[in-house]
């Protein structure tokens, strides 16, 4: 599967802060991740939620310092160590820095990158989640319900494709067919993301 990278083009729309378009956008996608990865670790919605906005806004006041290179990598994983650092610093002093609003996490900007461990195989993950959900509900309108639910059915939620030829009123080579057809389109729309 492809694992896509934020955009360049929507990287360089974030340094303008007048670009509230390039905000939504990137907020729709990240949002969800670092909320995910917050709770994963232990905190409660309402601090995912707290830590979710103090990440977003320390990155709206750093991102036009942020220039790809070797030492620092991709924006993704800028963005990760970012979001690792703060949850585990919430964590750990008992989310302080949540509630404080201080720049705890825009200093945790400055910090080395995080190894990769399980806590980055958990951001790569959500990260992927999040592009694989906002890719569909890209492509949903261009499908007849029929033809989705028998793909949601079978790939999401992992029903057996006889099963959902049967409660759909389909042979199972148009089930499918059908689930063929959306994934490839799934796939294409990530393509594009990248």
């Amino acid at each position: 599967m492809v694992h896509p990278e934020t955009r360049q083009s929507l990287i360089l729309r974030l340094a303008d802060a007048g670009d509230g378009d390039a905000w939504i956008e990137f907020e729709r996608l990240y949002r969800p991740v670092i909320i995910r990865v917050a709770k994963a670790r232990g905190l409660q919605e309402a601090d995912a939620e707290d830590l979710a906005q103090q990440v977003l806004f320390s990155v709206s006041q750093a991102i036009h310092r942020w220039q790809p290179n070797d030492e620092q990598g991709r924006f993704r994983t800028w963005l990760r160590r970012v979001s690792e650092n703060a949850v585990i610093n919430a964590v750990t002093r008992g989310n302080q820095c949540v509630s404080t609003g201080d720049d705890a996490i825009r200093a945790l900007i400055e910090q080395a990158p995080a190894p990769d461990g399980p806590d980055s195989r958990l951001v790569r993950t959500e990260y992927r989640r999040e592009v694989f959900f906002w890719a569909t509900r890209e492509v949903r309108p261009e499908f007849s319900q029929g033809t989705w639910d028998a793909f949601w059915l079978t790939a999401v939620e992992e029903h057996d494709v006889q099963s959902v030829a049967a409660r759909l009123g389909k042979n199972p080579g148009s089930v499918y067919a059908a689930r063929s057809r959306v994934m490839q389109r799934i796939r294409e729309k990530i393509e594009e993301f990248a």
